[in-house]
Order: structure tokens, then C-alpha cells, then sequence
């Protein structure tokens, strides 16, 4: 057989039968706090899946197969994990990744310990919060490579373990971009408002629903520009830059949450690093 032959079918048994698309290269990072893709197959239909008996954002990738786009909680340790689909458990690993700590100092105490009242009124915005969270609509994202909500430098990352005024808190459940106050807020992707509220700890803050569980949240606003209900397109001003709530200064804190869990927003930038 000549050589060219021989060459080239070897090449084409070496080629995987189903090579990465651009949404498993760019969401694909399987950390405590990060995204997994699962591959589903090339069915006719949607495959149904749950992660941690929540529904998970399935779709179509480059027109060919299914995938699932799961959020890991930051307490997953390293390992095998179990996914739902179509009632059959499926298995994907979980990597390494380590988290470094902030020192924050903040002036007003109550922001560190809040008194009873303060607690009163957490225990009902967190409630609210928690609600938006979870809400599952049927429709495809617009685009899953997500615009930077701000331009500006990021600052704070995602997952850092906090201590304010020595006391140590929840994780940090979001990315921070340093800007300054009254720098206009950009929708990173198509959706529709959910949520809006001035919160203790978050200030004021806007839920966008882009479809699937895939949620963005932002807060600390100066100014809110979009009430509950209204569409948003890509690149459309949802509010600005402000430093209201638990904030040492002006910057835009971003959440993004899939399966009701917080993961990494970089990821969806392009900008994460291990």
C-alpha cells in the first residue's frame, strides 16, 4: 500500500469521532466553582438532565451533538461526579483548583455583624435572591461567549476566601471589575430582567435571566435603569457603577449562576486561569 494512503489512514483513525466545539473549549473547566460539558450524544431530541437534582442548560453544539453545561459548587471536592440523564446516572471528573484569601477592612461594623434587625432583613432578601436564582426558563441562551458587562481591569476573582475586619465569611461568589461610579453597565449576553432590589449587602442590584438557569447578577449599582419584566438585548444599559451595600469603593460585582449554583463569570469571558 503506498505510503500516502497508509499516512492518511492513519490520521483519520487518530482524529477523535467527535472532535471539541468552541462551547466545550471555551466553558469546559471542571473546578469547585467552575463549568463541566458533558457530552450527550446526537439524538433527536433534547436529552433530559439534572445535576444535584436541579435541571441543567442542554444544547446543541456546532448543529451536531447535545451537551449539558453544569455548574460545580465551590464545597465539590476533587473526583467523580454523577449527573442525571434521561434518568441514567452518567459520570465526569472534577479537578483540582486552590483559592487564595482577601483581608477586607470595613468602617461600618454592622456590615460585618449586623444586629438583629439587620438579620431580620437579610433573612428576607436572601429568600428573594435565592428564588431568582432558581428559576429554570425553556429558552436557549443567546450566546454563551459573554460580553464583559464593564471595561475595566478585573480585580477581585472569584472563589477567594474573605475575612472582613479578621472575621472570616462566605466565599466570594462573583468577579469584580474596578471601575468608576457612573460607568454604564452592559447586558454580557440577551435576557430578561427578574429581579431587581436595594439589598443590604449586595446595594442595589439587577437579575437577568438568560435562559436555562444560566443567570447573571449585579450589584453594588449607583443607579438601576431596568425594572422586572423588561427584555434586555445584548450591550443594552441595565444600570452603573456604584458603591452602594457592602462596598469599600466604586466597581461592578457580576455573578453568574448555572443549576442554581455560583460559577466563575471569567470563564464565560474567556478570561480564566487556574
Amino acid at each position: 500500500m503506498p505510503r500516502v494512503i497508509v499516512f492518511l489512514l492513519t490520521l483519520v483513525l487518530t482524529i477523535p469521532a467527535h472532535a471539541e466545539g468552541f462551547i466545550t473549549r471555551l466553558l469546559n473547566k471542571p473546578v469547585p466553582g467552575g463549568v463541566a460539558v458533558v457530552e450527550l450524544g446526537d439524538g433527536v431530541a433534547a436529552p433530559q438532565v439534572r445535576y444535584q437534582g436541579k435541571p441543567a442548560l442542554v444544547i446543541r453544539e456546532d448543529g451536531q451533538r447535545w451537551i449539558a453545561i453544569l455548574g460545580i459548587p465551590l464545597t465539590i471536592k476533587p473526583g467523580a461526579q454523577q449527573v442525571d440523564v434521561n434518568g441514567s446516572p452518567r459520570s465526569f471528573q472534577v479537578e483540582h483548583r486552590k483559592y487564595r484569601a482577601q483581608h477586607i477592612t470595613l468602617k461600618n461594623q454592622r456590615q460585618v455583624n449586623p444586629n438583629p434587625e439587620d438579620l431580620k432583613r437579610i433573612e428576607r432578601e436572601l429568600a428573594e435572591q435565592t428564588e431568582a436564582y432558581r428559576q429554570f426558563s425553556p429558552n436557549q441562551p443567546s450566546n454563551l461567549l459573554f460580553d464583559k458587562p464593564v471595561e475595566g481591569p478585573l480585580s477581585s476573582p472569584f472563589g477567594l476566601r474573605r475575612f472582613f475586619n479578621g472575621e472570616e465569611r462566605n466565599p466570594h461568589s462573583g468577579l469584580d471589575f474596578a471601575a468608576k461610579a457612573g460607568t454604564p453597565i452592559k447586558a454580557p449576553a440577551a435576557g430578561k430582567v427578574i429581579l431587581t432590589g436595594d439589598y443590604f449587602f449586595n446595594g442595589k442590584t439587577v437579575f437577568v435571566d438568560h435562559g436555562q438557569g444560566l443567570i447573571s447578577m449585579f450589584c453594588h449599582l449607583s443607579e438601576i435603569g431596568v425594572k422586572v419584566g423588561d427584555p434586555l438585548g445584548r450591550g443594552e444599559i441595565l444600570g452603573k457603577v456604584g458603591a452602594t451595600g457592602r462596598a469599600t469603593g466604586p466597581h461592578l460585582h457580576w455573578n453568574v449562576s448555572l443549576n442554581d449554583t455560583r460559577v466563575d463569570p471569567s470563564i464565560f469571558i474567556g478570561a480564566f486561569k487556574l
